[in-house]
């Protein structure tokens, strides 16, 4: 069936982008949607997982180093799960043209479940390998099948809040999931890599029965899928591309990497400080991430990522030249509030420009940006750091993030239109 024609009037279809169909007409004022129950399904599907994700990130490294392996061969086990998930994005990306979003979210939660014990009971090396390798593909299905389910069953007008609970949900299990994953370590160091797959497990029976009587839109000829190549002239897609690198290289890459290595090295405020760092950023961006959602929604996507991507950029960079310990906590604060304005703004183009409609290969697109800013950026600093020390590594982390802010002063506006308020009918 042939798309529908396209609006002139629609800055984004001026610039080749997919159609949005417009708002039948109300004889009502019109009102603001609730949001969607499958959307706070989703939220606390995505707090189980991150809980379950948090238990094992710190005991993986010393449970892989028990096999009596280098620092290296750790090290490769770390990154195993992120270079498996970043190779199998493309093929999760090509299965959600041709199959509905929620079985392959189960599988993906399945997989990882069932990696999550074989990691438990490895026997050896290679098998915790294979076991955590497993794992990355797994992550893979299930993130990009619920973000496509994400933008699929929420309203317009709504998809700035639904991104920040979405986010929000992630952050608030990745918090308290090392807490509880220390303590079960104690108890045996198996019992986390359990709790993981049990969790998981848990979250794939909540979404079974919870979400059974969404509709697959694979299997309804009329709706037209998003074509990527039209997708990536965007200008609004190609700033949410480059962000997303940039976001992956210093919030996820570089912070995490060189943060807790600068607070025990250079101001030798030993490791408890470096964990209360990276607190304190989860903290500032879990503090706006809803009031942002709401913003985003109101106001346009291009303002908060503007500012959000400048904050990020100017705490990243002084953090390098900070001398204090209250001045590193006040950096974290600031980059945290920082990157609570981007996730909800970004997300929300992400579906603006998908329009509602199933996009597979365009939601991996931007998923392996992130990924590949996520691998690449900790190396890039590593090696800076050994050559200029952690000044000039964390600057250049900066200027990769001030680099896309001009494409986002190019980007049009994707924030769809209100539909007027109309009088009610008389009876």
């Amino acid at each position: 069936m042939p798309p529908p024609p396209l609006d002139p009037s629609d800055p984004l279809e001026r610039r080749g982008g997919p159609p949005v169909l417009p708002s039948l007409p109300s004889s009502a004022p019109a009102q603001e949607p609730r949001m969607p129950r499958e959307v706070v399904v989703l939220v606390g599907a995505a707090f189980l997982v991150a809980v379950g994700y948090g238990l094992i990130a710190p005991v993986l490294p010393a449970y892989a180093s028990g096999f009596g392996v280098s620092t290296t061969a750790v090290s490769v086990i770390v990154s195993a799960f992120a270079l498996a998930r970043l190779l199998f994005s493309p093929f999760a990306g090509r299965l959600l043209r041709r199959l509905a979003e929620r079985p392959l979210y189960l599988a993906g939660l399945l997989i990882v479940a069932a990696s999550s014990v074989a990691i438990a009971y490895s026997p050896g090396y290679s098998g915790l390998l294979i076991a955590r390798s497993a794992g990355g593909i797994g992550s893979a299905l299930f993130t990009i099948s619920g973000l496509a389910l994400l933008v699929r069953v929420t309203p317009a007008a709504l998809r700035g809040r639904a991104s920040a609970m979405y986010a929000t949900g992630f952050l608030l299990g990745g918090i308290s999931g090392p807490l509880v994953g220390g303590l079960l370590a104690t108890w045996s160091i198996r019992a986390p890599f359990l709790g993981y797959g049990a969790l998981l497990v848990v979250a794939a029976a909540v979404v079974q029965f919870s979400l059974r009587r969404i509709p697959n839109p694979v299997r309804d000829s009329t709706v037209v899928p998003v074509d990527l190549r039209e997708t990536l002239r965007l200008n609004a897609f190609q700033a949410v591309l480059s962000s997303n690198f940039a976001v992956g290289w210093s919030v996820f890459g570089i912070r995490m990497a060189l943060v807790p290595l600068f607070v025990v090295q250079v101001l030798d405020a030993g490791e408890a400080m470096a964990g209360w760092a990276l607190t304190v950023f989860a903290i500032g961006n879990a503090a706006v991430l809803t009031v942002v959602g709401r913003w985003v929604d109101r106001v346009g996507r291009r303002r908060p990522m503007i500012i959000g991507l400048v904050v990020s950029a100017a705490s990243l960079g002084l953090l390098g030249i900070s001398t204090q310990v209250w001045q590193l906590l006040a950096l974290c604060l600031l980059g945290g509030l920082g990157s609570g304005l981007i996730t909800p703004a970004q997300q929300a183009v992400v579906a603006d420009v998908m329009g509602g409609r199933p996009g597979g290969s365009v939601l991996a697109v931007y998923q392996m940006t992130g990924d590949v800013g996520a691998v690449v950026g900790p190396i890039v600093a590593g090696l800076l750091v050994d050559a200029n020390g952690f000044g000039v590594a964390l600057g250049v982390g900066a200027a990769v993030v001030l680099a896309t802010v001009p494409l986002w002063f190019r980007a049009p506006e994707t924030l769809p239109p209100r539909p007027p308020a109309q009088p009610a009918a008389r009876p």
